[in-house]
């Protein structure tokens, strides 16, 4: 068992384990404590976790069964219990339903066609052959799914074109910066905090 900040945690060998970015992020949560959450891309739950201690509820969704698997184990272990797991890809998992924070730690390395992507614990990182795939996808889907007024978070890293990002948020009427950022090996990851103008 795992220990973060007072939480709890365990890891399984076919989800993505916490690392630098996992970190990164939790450290820079902007979480209000009346917010409906949603975290895209669960994997161990960690951050639901620091999330639900802060908010209303916290829905997290994952593709991977082994994540929700896991997720459930340190949600139960951490008798927390405003969270909700749900499992499918992106948004699919909550149609129709908005938020006030929407949190994703994106699949953002460039992955070639060469390197197929083999199991679920490859699909935490794969971002296809820019980057992006899974980025876009996910920012066509965000306006459907937040309230006026609200927020998003996502990690990302410099080798997928983090300026495309905040003016992709900027197009929908997103106010967006990078508001952290860590270098590593061979890239700077960053966090992308974007807010929705409210509409007056």
């Amino acid at each position: 068992m795992l220990d973060y900040n007072g939480i709890h945690y365990q890891t399984h060998p076919k989800v993505y384990e916490p690392a630098e970015d996992t970190f990164l992020f939790a450290e820079n949560l902007q979480v209000k404590r009346r917010d409906r959450v949603l975290e895209i891309g669960t994997g161990t739950g960690i951050i639901a976790l620091i999330v639900a201690r802060k908010c209303r509820t916290v829905t997290a969704t994952d593709v991977n069964p082994h994540a929700i698997n896991c997720a459930l184990k340190n949600i139960i272990n951490n008798k927390t219990y405003n969270v909700e797991l749900k499992r499918g890809n992106l948004f699919e998992p909550v149609k129709g339903e908005k938020y006030d924070l929407i949190l994703f730690n994106t699949p953002y390395l460039p992955t070639s066609e060469e390197e197929m992507v083999e199991d679920e614990l490859e699909a935490a990182w794969d971002g296809g052959e820019d980057g992006r795939k899974v980025i876009d996808q996910f920012l066509e889907l965000l306006p459907h799914h937040l309230n006026p007024g609200g927020r998003v978070q996502l990690v990302q890293s410099s080798l997928s074109d983090i300026d495309k990002t905040l003016e992709k948020l900027g197009e929908m009427g997103l106010d967006a910066s990078v508001t952290a950022r860590k270098k590593c090996f061979f890239e700077e990851v960053v966090v992308i905090t974007g807010k929705l103008e409210s509409k007056t």
